[in-house]
């Protein structure tokens, strides 16, 4: 059983970190379309197309506005995700032991 606990602590940590990248991900997208960027620039593009994935369908239920409030609602999903579903599983991963 201490096999699949390991498993489990692994795969929380790996959702943990996958996590917290993408957080730094679209908080750097937000930052850089402030000052408005090169469309062609190679790291602009990575992060258009890193973060568009979850940031549209986020604005599609969002109201229009001036301002962008997806990468806001993103970071929420994010940190709830991070406080519910790893926590979950790193509870899940001591519980096998």
């Amino acid at each position: 059983m201490f096999v699949f606990s390991n498993f489990v602590f692994a795969l929380a940590r790996v959702v943990e970190i996958l996590l917290t990248l993408f957080y730094w991900l679209i908080l750097i997208r937000a930052l850089i379309s402030w000052v408005n960027p090169d469309p062609s620039n190679t790291i602009v593009v990575l992060l258009h197309k890193t973060t568009e994935p979850v940031l549209e369908p986020i604005r599609r239920f969002l109201p229009m506005s001036a301002i962008d409030l997806s990468p806001i609602v993103a970071f929420l999903m994010i940190i709830f995700l991070r406080s519910f579903l790893v926590s979950t599983l790193f509870d899940l991963g001591y519980r096998l032991r």
